[in-house]
């Protein structure tokens, strides 16, 4: 598509019309209030944040002096009077005509459009004379200053569409001091009282930067980040999914299961499919749970295990061997396109080739340029996997996993040795064969679902009175997500809140390397999703027991499912912060000066306790955890 194609109406099919007419739901707090004033928005401004990580937050104090430490932002329904008392939440009235530009500078996700719309619906209920820009083609057009103003006829055949084609989307980085200074222009040239960045952790990384260098410089444009990725990495104790996981989860579901149907009804393939999820393995996880397919093999239980390239294409062959001595000869094996950099041994190849990247070592040198131990690892894989493991790096610096044809490594190693073992006689069974799938971009452009629909739109809204409220380097979010709309929490998150440096090693002694930024979250192996994906492994392996959760529904019962991943976790981080400030104005409320020494005393002895549990608690870990399915 050219750049003038974008933004452009397009012709819509019969459910992609129906879709258009669907409306997306607005918490209560979000439902603005009307008056002769204007419009009203109550906000409560929190205490101040720190970072993730505790130990780097002095790094990320020094690397972000002016945007680091800012407060916790919850945005609370709306009083109906006019009167609001002073020890109330503030009061956010904007008359004056605002103008905001938007870019979208992760890959495509779906629901990506609808943030775009809630913004706009946001802008126009505020003041009908705010104006919002969309930047054409991605962060270049940032750069270039290539804009086109949404209007309600250019929203129209892209409400609740997939794809980000209203706009398109080029390197996905804002990073350079050239690039960053190009961006600072346009802003300050365009008039832009804000500029949101709607991408995943890099992009909102990125976003942090550049709301620090516009402060810095007295810029008067405000800088908003929004979590949307497909791979569901962009996720902390502020972000519980992002926009984009559901839809894309629940397409790959569908075709997770058909091929688990088709195994079943051949009997006598295994099938090796690859999914998107490079850093974190949350979408493979997530389908796992959906489609309940034989095997699946995460990124985060290979890194914590160690395990080698030949010990995971041996316990995959003791699975085919356990299955043929139920008579069964086919099989369903799910693995995230992120685990070849989990194997140590892949991860340290990688790394080097990286390196030699990194020098502008030709892609045709790389082979004859890595070192012994990594040259004869090199040699020993199909040349296939050769030849994928040169190509050029993404724009972040990192190898192009999608690339990578892992399924066919494992398949191919596996059929290996499985022919091995029937020659020394340890294998009885049928010949093994194997087909490959890699489901990749076959679901980024789908139909969001009505979950996506909602997050998106209500992020969009968010963004709008984290401008209005003046806020610089924040990230709009929602908690509560499993809950219905009405229940939503929304709230505006310092970025910098969210950073972290990298340890090169665990333990109470790792030393923070590396500069300050928003990093994938991976799978957690202690949290409850892992523990029932544990408890099913064995009949998964075994009992074919594969479940069929068909196409996304948008009306009727299944229309308002979620992942399950978010439903069966506990993860309203905003309302535990609620009953934490209740239970502290108890205590204040106790404690205030007069009452008895002896309920003094047993304050002090029990915050005593508490701190130093929280102490304990708060160092890290050096545990490990078992790879469950081969237990």
């Amino acid at each position: 598509m050219n750049a003038d194609d974008l933004g452009s109406p397009r012709e819509l099919t019969g459910l992609q019309r129906r879709r258009a007419l669907y409306q997306p739901e607005l918490p209560p707090c979000l439902v603005q209030v009307y008056d002769m004033m204007g419009t009203r928005i109550r906000v409560e401004f929190g205490d101040s944040t720190t970072t993730i990580d505790s130990k780097c937050a002095d790094i990320v104090a020094q690397a972000f002096p002016h945007i680091f430490g800012q407060k916790l932002v919850r945005f609370l329904e709306p009083h109906m009077d006019t009167v609001v008392s002073e020890s109330d939440a503030q009061v956010i009235q904007e008359n004056s005509p605002i103008r905001v530009g938007v870019v979208f500078s992760g890959r495509q996700s779906p629901g990506g459009h609808n943030v775009i719309w809630g913004t706009y619906d946001a802008l126009k209920a505020q003041n009908p004379h705010n104006v919002l820009l969309g930047f054409i083609g991605g962060t270049e057009g940032l750069f270039a200053k290539k804009t086109l103003e949404i209007t309600d006829d250019v929203l129209s055949s892209y409400k609740n569409q997939g794809g980000f084609d209203l706009l398109g989307r080029t390197v996905d980085q804002i990073r350079t001091t050239e690039q960053i200074n190009a961006a600072k222009a346009t802003c300050c040239d365009l008039n832009l009282d804000g500029l949101i960045i709607i991408g995943g952790v890099t992009s909102n990384s990125d976003a942090a930067q550049l709301a620090e260098i516009f402060a810095e410089h007295n810029c008067k444009t405000k800088v908003i980040g929004v979590p949307v990725t497909l791979s569901g990495d962009l996720r902390n104790q502020f972000v519980e999914t992002t926009v984009g996981f559901d839809t894309v989860c629940k397409v790959n579901s569908q075709l997770i299961s058909n091929v688990c149907l088709d195994a079943i009804s051949a009997g006598k393939y295994y099938y090796f499919v690859r999914l998107m999820g490079g850093k974190a393995s949350h979408v493979a996880l997530e389908c796992a749970l959906q489609s309940h397919p034989n095997m699946v093999i995460l990124g985060e239980e290979v890194a914590f295990s160690k395990l080698t390239l030949k010990e995971i294409t041996n316990k995959i062959c003791d699975g085919v061997e356990a299955r043929a001595e139920q008579g069964k000869h086919h099989g369903v094996l799910v693995i995230p396109e992120g685990l070849i950099e989990s194997i140590p041994e892949m991860y340290a190849l990688i790394q080097e080739i990286n390196n030699l990247h990194s020098n502008n070592i030709s892609e045709a040198d790389i082979p004859s340029q890595l070192s012994p131990w990594a040259a004869a690892l090199f040699k020993f894989l199909p040349s296939f996997i050769r030849r994928e493991l040169i190509l050029h790096q993404e724009s972040d610096n990192s190898a192009q996993l999608s690339q990578i044809d892992t399924e066919q490594l494992l398949a191919h190693l596996v059929e290996a040795e499985m022919n091995k073992r029937t020659k020394e006689g340890k294998y009885k069974g049928r010949k093994f064969s194997s087909v490959c799938h890699f489901f990749g971009s076959q679901a980024r452009g789908s139909l969001p679902s009505n979950f996506d629909c909602n997050y998106a739109y209500v992020l969009g809204h968010i963004c709008v009175q984290i401008i209005a409220a003046g806020l610089n380097g924040y990230m709009a979010t929602v908690t509560n997500l499993k809950d219905s709309t009405n229940k939503w929490r929304c709230a505006a998150v310092p970025l910098a809140a969210m950073m972290s440096v990298r340890r090169h090693l665990r333990g109470p002694g790792a030393v923070p390397i590396g500069k300050p930024v928003i990093h994938p979250s991976p799978i957690d192996l202690k949290a409850e999703s892992y523990a029932v994906l544990r408890e099913k492994a064995s009949s998964f392996l075994l009992d074919d027991f594969y479940r069929t959760p068909g196409g996304i529904q948008f009306e009727g019962p299944g229309a308002g499912t979620k992942p399950i991943t978010l439903t069966i976790e506990e993860q309203d981080y905003l309302g535990d912060i609620e009953i934490l400030q209740a239970y502290l104005d108890k205590v204040r409320t106790i404690l205030k000066p007069g009452c008895s020494r002896e309920i003094l005393k047993a304050s002090i002895s029990s915050i005593a306790s508490v701190n130093d549990v929280l102490k304990f608690m708060s160092a890290p870990l050096n545990t490990e955890l078992p790879l469950y399915h081969f237990n």
